[in-house]
């Protein structure tokens, strides 16, 4: 999942600094933060490994896989958090803006613990709230060409937003297959975190 669906899959204020953390430090320095950072950084961990095995991310990666193959896991995550912007079944469209407000609150409380990358990349995400603006289809393009731009081996012109849009009925389907279950999943992995605590 990417980064509004893993900030809406938290339970505490500090689970959403864990949960942006995880793809921004080593795996050695996460016993460094505190227990409820860390515990985000172990739900982060979690969300992935649950998302990885589940049929219906399977399905949704063969929209990409033809044209970026191994990279096409990260493209469907881009992909989920469109329709998780768009579900008003979670949230309402006051509600998902109150929530992007709420991360970029807590991020910028917590920013002792960021390390300068995401320090940086934070403050681009806030001046587009990017969180919001996720229920865009053209913001959706711009992040798939962000990760085009950071793959070593793709090229910028693979038309994978073109794909995105061309199947995105399809993409919907898979995701109402599967949020549900990640959904469950996330409330069952924090109810274990809580009873460390």
């Amino acid at each position: 999942m990417n980064y509004l669906a893993h900030s809406f899959l938290t339970f505490t204020d500090r689970q959403i600094v864990g949960q942006f953390l995880e793809d921004f430090i080593r795996n050695r320095d996460r016993y460094s933060f505190p227990k409820d950072i860390q515990d985000g950084i172990t739900l982060h961990r979690a969300i992935d490994t649950f998302t990885d095995a589940h049929p219906a991310i399977h399905e949704a990666k063969k929209v990409f896989s033809p044209l970026v193959r191994l990279y096409a896991g990260a493209f469907v995550d881009v992909a989920m958090d469109y329709f998780v912007a768009n579900d008003l079944s979670l949230n309402s469209l006051e509600g998902w803006k109150n929530h992007s407000q709420k991360v970029y609150r807590v991020l910028n409380e917590n920013y002792e613990f960021l390390p300068e990358n995401f320090r940086r990349m934070l403050e681009k995400m806030e001046e587009g709230d990017w969180l919001y603006n996720y229920r865009f289809e053209k913001n959706i393009g711009y992040s798939m060409r962000n990760v085009l731009n950071k793959a070593k081996y793709l090229d910028i012109d693979i038309p994978v937003h073109e794909a995105f849009v061309k199947n995105k009925s399809f993409l919907r389907e898979c995701y109402i297959d599967f949020f549900p279950d990640l959904l469950q999943h996330a409330k069952g992995i924090n109810a274990l975190l809580q009873m460390e605590n």
